[in-house]
């Protein structure tokens, strides 16, 4: 990968890659990832003509990670995005690419700001009103580590003890986790910072109270690639998730697990190809 720049948002430096002069796509990582999870994708996209931008979010790589729990709401992350997109001066509509919590901001986003954007992709993550309805017992079953997070301290100390014994079998073993994972979260207050991406907005306590927006359905086109595999999340809930992106296509990887940009890269780049070729 090209090296990256820090630009200011939101009062904190983000650690941004830009490079490529096309149309422009924005990747989106999730838990507990940087850009660097894209590395194997962005040269497949730059040799196709894109431009590509991909950032550290808040709390993760070399991006500033605040405090406050409060700090890492979804609705933060999405201004996050579109303060970047203006800082960098994009001015065209963006195809927008999102995995794990990322796709979750990617959902958010396209029903907050569906005018910048011509598409989006989610890898692995259906939309917020089928995950939180239609999962069900096996999205619940799959969800015991969500629960686990967020209770401030103890967290910390059960995924860190004895080596980060605990947080490499829920990663399981996953090579990442040497190489990207550990060497971050092993930094002051990262572990709490990734942590409070999931405190920040599924624990009631930190909730705010606000107007539910007028529609939750997203208009545009969504590309939905799932591992069949995958240890964390539902099949179902993003099938159903088409009652909510009429133009929802949903292609589910067999034997493919959680991280597709890493161990299917082909794979999803030719479909991420010729979605963009039938979607503009």
């Amino acid at each position: 990968m090209q090296p990256t720049k820090i630009i200011k948002v939101n009062q904190l430096n983000f650690n941004v890659f830009d490079e490529g002069s096309g149309a422009p796509i924005v990747l989106l990582h999730g838990f507990p990832d940087s850009l660097q999870v894209w590395r194997k994708l962005i040269p497949r996209l730059l040799a196709a003509g894109y431009r590509v931008i991909a950032y550290d979010q808040r709390g993760f790589g070399k991006t500033d990670a605040p405090r406050a729990v409060t700090a890492y709401r979804s609705r933060e992350m999405v201004a996050d995005l579109v303060g970047i997109l203006q800082a960098l001066q994009v001015t065209t509509k963006v195809r927008l690419i999102g995995h794990d919590w990322g796709a979750n901001i990617g959902w958010a986003a396209a029903i907050a700001h569906p005018d910048l954007f011509v598409s989006y992709v989610t890898l692995g993550v259906g939309h917020p009103n089928a995950y939180a309805k239609a999962g069900g017992w096996e999205q619940l079953r799959k969800s015991w580590y969500a629960v686990s997070f967020l209770v401030p301290g103890l967290a910390e100390k059960l995924y860190s003890q004895h080596d980060w014994a605990l947080f490499q079998k829920f990663t399981r073993y996953q090579p990442e986790a040497k190489q990207h994972w550990l060497p971050d979260l092993k930094r002051p207050g990262r572990l709490t910072a990734a942590l409070n991406w999931y405190r920040a907005n599924l624990n009631p306590y930190y909730w705010e109270k606000r107007s539910a927006p007028t529609s939750r359905i997203v208009q545009l086109p969504v590309l939905g690639l799932f591992g069949e595999q995958d240890p964390y999340l539902s099949y179902a809930q993003m099938r159903h998730s088409r009652r909510y992106a009429p133009q929802l296509t949903v292609t589910a990887l067999i034997g493919a697990g959680h991280w597709l940009q890493l161990d299917n890269t082909e794979f999803i780049f030719q479909r991420i190809m010729t979605f963009y070729k039938n979607n503009g």
